[in-house]
């Protein structure tokens, strides 16, 4: 009596299957969860050597202190995936922050105050993916550049003097949602940065992952001559990540500007460090190809949320920077492991 061979049904059934495990595997051990992971275990371990720090106000100013560095962020992954870096961020955010604040003093519409800065970012991000698309100079190149430029600009006009008595409805990044009551439970007040962060945050996923042009910025920088023979225009492509992330480095600058009574016309240290590292750890690739911008707003909360537990558990917070240099190694060298591992 011989056996019957296995049907075609059977053997599909198997692989569909099987593909489903691996998708599950594969959004199991995907950046994105990793990091929510640790997020949760921080709150849980350093929320129970110090139970102040779960306090409601604690948690809502780790979520609201970086989410102007998230909102940096989400442009900024675009233009890692693209394969180039932008450097001038943290600059840029000082000098559109100042304007906003200047025009907001000099009796400008405050939407307009809230606006231009915005539209200037987006220029600005125009200007560089011109030079980087079409003149062919690399973008740290260009980046490093305007760095110098707009630093000592800002400090040449304005003498670091401090700009403040802005009108009461400038303060955007002070603004909430009211605080709800529903029975057994209260929802607190919510700031707007935090709002603007995660809407931003999931608008720029999506349109990355379902839109042709979001997915050809993932094909640019995986493989750009790839790319091209597809029909996809590098050029246009560069052009449009740096648009996206001058816009973004204006909403950024905004929220920066607008998250306390006084702005310092001076460029924040080292923000364009904290922004690249959110991307990165985030599991943006430095060689591009690879990344999400819910990756990136999940490693600025890491960040604040690490920089904050610092604090309650006593430990000095020069440690921070060291934290944040052993993260960017781990996720490099992770990184480097997964790209050889898929080309054996």
């Amino acid at each position: 009596m011989t056996t019957a061979a296995p049907t075609v049904g059977g053997r599909t059934r198997l692989s569909q299957s099987q593909s489903l495990v691996s998708r599950l595997v594969g959004f199991a051990t995907s950046q994105e969860v990793v990091l929510l992971l640790v997020v949760v275990l921080l709150f849980t371990v350093v929320g129970n050597a110090n139970p102040r720090f779960l306090a409601e106000r604690n948690v809502l100013n780790i979520f609201n202190g970086n989410a102007y560095i998230a909102v940096a962020a989400v442009g900024m992954t675009m233009v890692i995936i693209s394969r180039n870096i932008d450097i001038s961020v943290g600059s840029l955010i000082g000098v559109l922050g100042t304007i906003s604040g200047a025009m907001a003093v000099n009796g400008y519409p405050i939407w307009s105050s809230w606006l231009v800065p915005i539209l200037l970012g987006g220029l600005v991000g125009a200007v560089i993916g011109f030079m980087v698309a079409y003149l062919r100079i690399p973008s740290i190149v260009v980046t490093l550049g305007l760095l110098s430029i707009l630093k000592g600009g800002l400090i040449t006009v304005t003498n670091g003097e401090w700009i403040t008595d802005m009108p009461a409805d400038y303060f955007l990044a002070q603004m909430r949602t009211p605080e709800l009551s529903l029975p057994g439970i209260t929802i607190p007040a919510i700031p707007s940065p935090i709002i603007i962060m995660v809407i931003l945050t999931l608008l720029a996923a999506l349109w990355m992952r379902y839109s042709a042009t979001g997915r050809a910025i993932y094909a640019v920088g995986g493989n750009a001559e790839a790319a091209r023979l597809s029909g996809i225009s590098e050029k246009r492509i560069i052009m449009t990540v740096f648009i996206i992330n001058g816009l973004c480095v204006g909403i950024a600058a905004v929220l920066w500007a607008t998250q306390l009574s006084i702005i310092q016309s001076t460029v924040p240290a080292g923000l364009e460090l904290q922004v690249i590292t959110s991307a990165v750890v985030g599991g943006v690739s430095i060689l591009g190809g690879i990344g999400t911008t819910v990756g990136a707003m999940l490693a600025a909360i890491l960040l604040s949320a690490i920089n904050s537990a610092l604090v309650f558990i006593n430990v000095s917070p020069y440690w921070f920077r060291s934290v944040v240099g052993v993260l960017i190694l781990i996720t490099v060298l992770t990184d480097m492991l997964r790209r050889r591992r898929t080309q054996i």
